[in-house]
């Protein structure tokens, strides 16, 4: 049995609410769900709308924004075909679900499963030494990212919501921010520390910076860790998140072409 299975109704035992993903008319209803079962999709129906690419009832981010499909809760071979189209050959996307799911003459490139996290009175707080990351910022986010690898960041990927950094020396140390915002919900991200600041307790500063940035604007945050990152996940249970439910994360290739990005 897992560590960490997937939970009823939303990993809660007390007063826990079922919500519909959104009430999208191209959707496919199947029953109630919780919001958080489908983030990306609730994500890019709700206030990602404006960074949203469709087709049917497929959705996805710009390529240099984000990598994730968010599918129908079932999709179907036309929902697949909506990918394609809607993406390109050799396009590489990241999606959660089953592999089971994925059509056969997909290439899935890589598979492993995540943990999801949720707020259980996170103990969030500003951070006086954090600031502001943006655009002019993104060259040393992205190499930060190269160098500590915290899941994907793209050029565009601060366009998805705020992001925190702590500089030492003038350069960027640490940092962390939000990306997918179903309703009610942002999750954090992009949790990283270069390598030459690790073990000063600039990571956990960061994430409760950004939860207090997030419970300001009335949601609650959430985020995502593999699943054999104990340490991590040890990490985050202590400044007060619990498991909600796990998931399989999925790196995935339209068929043709070469991979493309």
């Amino acid at each position: 049995m897992s560590q960490y299975p997937a939970l009823t109704p939303d990993g809660a035992t007390d007063g826990a609410v079922y919500r519909r993903v959104l009430d999208d008319p191209a959707g496919s209803p199947v029953g109630p769900v919780h919001i958080l079962d489908n983030p990306a999709r609730a994500a890019l129906l709700g206030p990602h709308a404006h960074l949203a690419r469709r087709r049917g009832d497929v959705l996805c981010y710009p390529a240099d924004v984000s990598p994730f499909l968010a599918l129908p809760d079932r999709p179907d071979r036309q929902a697949w075909r909506n990918v394609a189209a809607l993406c390109g050959p050799g396009f590489v996307l990241v999606a959660t679900g089953s592999p089971t799911a994925v059509p056969a003459d997909w290439e899935i490139l890589v598979q492993g499963p995540g943990v999801q996290l949720v707020d259980d009175g996170v103990r969030a707080a500003p951070d006086e030494e954090a600031v502001r990351l943006g655009p002019a910022d993104v060259p040393e986010m992205l190499a930060l990212v190269e160098q500590a690898r915290p899941g994907p960041f793209l050029p565009r990927t601060v366009e998805l919501g705020r992001y925190l950094g702590i500089r030492r020396g003038g350069a960027l140390a640490a940092m962390a921010g939000e990306r997918l915002r179903p309703p009610g919900w942002t999750e954090i991200s992009a949790v990283c520390t270069a390598e030459s600041h690790r073990g000063q307790g600039l990571a956990p500063r960061l994430v409760r910076a950004v939860a207090a940035g997030i419970r300001e604007r009335g949601d609650m945050p959430f985020l995502h860790t593999a699943a054999d990152n104990t340490t991590a996940i040890r990490l985050y249970e202590s400044l007060g998140f619990r498991p909600r439910r796990q998931v399989m994360f999925l790196g995935l290739k339209v068929p043709g072409g070469e991979c493309a990005v």
